[in-house]
C-alpha cells in the first residue's frame, strides 16, 4: 500500500507539494497499479487523485480589528507598544507644525500685514521653536504690535 512514488508525481505534474495531493482511499489498488506519469494524469483527470487546498490564516478577526481601530477603538494606553515618538516619529510632529507656521509668515508677508524685515526674523524664530503653533506665533505678533490694520 506504498504510493510514495505515485504521490511525488502527481506532486510534479500537479505543481504543488507532496503533502497537497489527496488520493481516494476506495481507488488505492488503481493508484498502486499506476507506475507512468501518463497513469497518474489519467487518475488526475479521472479525479481519483486530487490537488487539496492551501492551507491559510483566516484574515477575518484581524479585518475586524483593523475595522474597530478605523473608528477610533483598541487605540487606548494598554494597546500601545513603544514610546510616543515611535508611533508618531519627532521629525513628522516638527514637520506638522513648522508648514502652518511657515504658510501664516508668507501669507502675512504677501498681503502686506508684516514687513519683510518682521518676516525675516519671524520666520528664523519659528524656525528656532519659538512658536508652538499659529495661535502663538499670532498672539506674539499682536503683543509685541508689529502686525499692520
Amino acid at each position: 500500500m506504498n504510493v510514495t512514488a505515485q504521490k511525488r508525481m502527481a506532486a510534479e505534474i500537479l505543481k504543488c507539494g507532496k503533502n497537497r495531493i489527496f488520493i481516494d482511499p476506495e481507488y488505492v489498488d488503481d493508484v498502486i497499479m499506476a507506475i507512468t506519469r501518463e497513469d497518474i494524469r489519467n487518475l488526475i483527470q479521472q479525479g481519483i487523485i486530487q490537488k487539496r487546498q492551501k492551507i491559510g490564516i483566516s484574515k477575518y478577526r484581524n479585518n475586524l480589528r483593523k475595522e474597530r481601530k478605523k473608528r477610533g477603538r483598541a487605540r487606548g494606553y494598554g494597546k500601545r507598544k513603544g514610546v510616543t515618538t515611535a508611533r508618531n516619529p519627532s521629525k513628522r510632529a516638527w514637520i506638522n507644525t513648522i508648514r502652518p507656521l511657515r504658510r501664516e509668515l508668507k501669507e502675512l508677508r504677501d498681503t502686506g500685514k508684516i514687513e519683510k524685515s518682521v518676516y525675516r526674523k519671524m520666520y528664523l524664530r519659528a524656525k528656532g521653536g519659538s512658536f508652538k503653533s499659529v495661535a502663538t506665533l499670532r498672539r506674539y505678533l499682536q503683543e509685541q504690535k508689529l502686525i499692520k490694520k
